[in-house]
């Protein structure tokens, strides 16, 4: 289990205020993964006792985390044997994901 400092504690709930949920994975026990949507995000802890984002965030497929692969022209997000095409709905969400992660653990630096 991570333990939190009280800034911590405050940005996940700045999170969850926005509508992310807190999860637990068994392959990622010493991060902190928050999910919405189709999308996930792995954050860990920062130098000033805050979070950071431990890798770029990223679709899920059957709630792991794909990669983001293109074969010819298309992308692709593929987990394992499974792969959803990185359509426009799909990459507009992961971007809206990623942004308003961002701004919160931003605004965890200046508090």
């Amino acid at each position: 289990m991570v333990e939190l400092t009280p800034a911590q504690i405050s940005v996940l709930e700045r999170l969850t205020a926005s509508g992310f949920q807190i999860i637990s994975l068994p392959l990622y026990e010493n991060a902190i993964v928050v999910v919405a949507g189709n999308c996930a995000a792995l954050l860990g802890a920062d130098a000033n006792s805050g979070l950071r984002l431990l890798a770029p965030p990223s679709l899920r497929i059957e709630n792991n985390f794909a990669v983001r692969v293109t074969r010819g022209a298309k992308d692709f997000f593929v987990w394992k044997k499974k792969e959803l095409e990185a359509t426009s709905a799909r990459l507009q969400e992961l971007e809206q994901f990623t942004a308003t992660i961002k701004r919160i653990l931003g605004e965890s630096s200046t508090s």
